[in-house]
């Protein structure tokens, strides 16, 4: 067998390979993986990284040790599971209103002891914090003076340059003076919503869509026009093309890479046919990429904006669910819509933290991000494993759970005649933060479906939290049972 190439994370590289050919189907249910001295001795590797390769899949749910025998591949809950159904939707514009909810939801998301299961930012030790902080030190040393001015509006040129040099590796060409730097992706997703809208006006969504979008919208008096959409295949773009003839839809705002709630990623010819349906109404596209440095497998998946050559999408990211939330930074290319951006950008905070971007800009520059990456998203492929079976095997039969690909979010559909909101009252009570379905669309079909964040290392408390939210789950079910 042929060597593995050494490199950064060799155990991965082996536990990735292995993996593979138990998905292709070379080693089945109850076949013996190789010995951990086979393992060495094929692919020259050492004893402490066939252990570790082992290891990882073992806590993946994908194979099991048995003493004295070795690892042998394991029937997973997951394999047989079904995903949520699409929600339902008529077509029709609605009045937003979810913003009560989510200030209830979110109103203590990090409480001592609480189990972390609703809030969307990945645990403080999955994050580089330290060496960052060494950067952010550096900036300050270094460069003193931006602590006294406010900086340019669109960003520190250096920053910019950073960003248009990184997403140019992946075939997306955005000009440094494109971007624009902002305090996070709702600063982001806010100027961009208010740079190709009015009040009154329609704006398309995928449901179940990002909370957040939804709430600008209904700061901003819009309306949003709800179209389906699966983890398994995205939003439904014959459902938008149909929406865009029946309606006035004045821009569409959406993730096309890694959706939050549904884990949803459209493929490379979706995303040119969602361009194609913008370029027949003359639309614009928000496009939120908030996740798409999270893949679990393979590169990075290239934005829309990769393929939008007429300026009609405003390109939305930020820093905050892979390396800092504390920093607050982020970025929004505004194509033929940019100098508008700029301009609500100055009324509104006049410009981001300067010594933020250059402490940043810096970690770029260094090569450290792609670092950090490749362990963050083997880190959180298998807490998004490791929580999937523990809903599996916790919550009753008629759940469905999403199987996305990257980000760390699941999306789960409870039994018919569950209720979201009631089952976020009642583990709110036990200490487990879960986030209701209707926060991410006001539908009544939504009512049965919770988000789970993955972000955080799965431990006993997690799994214990995870384990008594099965056992409230269950006795709504038995409740609803008596009453008929």
């Amino acid at each position: 067998m042929k060597a593995i190439e050494q490199g950064d994370f060799l155990y991965e590289r082996l536990a990735r390979e292995l993996e593979t050919q138990i998905s292709e189907g070379v080693y089945e249910i109850g076949d013996r993986l190789p010995s951990i001295r086979m393992l060495c001795a094929r692919k020259r590797v050492s004893v402490a990284t066939a252990m570790q390769s082992l290891s990882i899949l073992e806590a993946r749910g994908m194979v099991e040790a048995r003493p004295k025998s070795g690892y042998f591949v394991r029937r997973r809950r997951l394999d047989r599971a079904v995903e949520p159904r699409p929600v339902v939707s008529d077509l029709q514009p609605q009045v937003v209103g979810v913003s009560d909810i989510v200030a209830d939801v979110f109103r203590q998301t990090s409480g001592a002891g609480q189990v972390p299961l609703g809030a969307g930012i990945p645990s403080p030790e999955l994050l580089p914090i330290e060496r960052l902080s060494k950067f952010l030190a550096a900036a300050v040393r270094d460069e003193p003076r931006h602590l006294g001015v406010y900086g340019e509006a669109g960003g520190h040129p250096e920053f910019r340059k950073q960003l248009a040099r990184r997403f140019s590796l992946i075939g997306c060409e955005l000009a440094p003076g494109e971007i624009v730097a902002t305090g996070g992706a709702m600063d982001s997703l806010n100027l961009g919503i208010r740079a190709v809208t009015k009040p009154g006006d329609i704006v398309a969504v995928e449901t179940p869509c990002y909370f957040g979008i939804l709430e600008i919208l209904e700061s901003l008096g819009l309306r949003a026009l709800p179209i389906p959409s699966t983890g398994e295949e995205g939003i439904d773009l014959d459902l938008l093309a149909e929406a865009t003839e029946r309606h006035a839809v004045k821009a569409v705002a959406m993730a096309p890479t890694f959706s939050n709630p549904n884990g949803s990623c459209l493929s490379d010819a979706k995303r040119i046919r969602l361009l194609e349906i913008l370029a027949d109404h003359d639309l614009p596209l928000v496009e939120d990429d908030l996740y798409g440095d999270l893949p679990f497998e393979g590169e990075r998946v290239r934005p829309v904006k990769a393929f939008d050559r007429e300026g009609r999408v405003l390109y939305c990211g930020s820093f905050s669910k892979c390396l800092t939330p504390g920093l607050r930074v982020g970025w929004i290319a505004g194509g033929r819509y940019a100098e508008r951006v700029k301009r609500l950008r100055f009324i509104s905070t006049v410009t981001t933290p300067v010594i933020n971007q250059i402490a940043i800009s810096r970690f770029l520059e260094a090569g450290a991000m792609d670092r950090h990456l490749r362990g963050l998203r083997s880190a959180l492929k298998t807490q998004v494993a490791q929580v999937s079976e523990a809903v599996l095997e916790s919550f009753p039969a008629g759940t469905a759970i999403s199987r996305p690909r990257g980000g760390y979010f699941l999306w789960v559909q409870l039994p018919d005649g569950i209720d979201a909101m009631e089952l976020y009252r009642l583990a709110d009570a036990e200490g487990i933060h879960i986030a209701p379905g209707q926060i991410f669309c006001p539908h009544a079909s939504i009512r049965n479906r919770i988000r789970l964040s993955c972000g955080h290392p799965v431990d006993n408390r997690i799994r214990g939290g995870i384990e008594r939210l099965g056992g409230i789950v269950r006795q709504l079910q038995k409740e609803r049972l008596k009453r008929g």
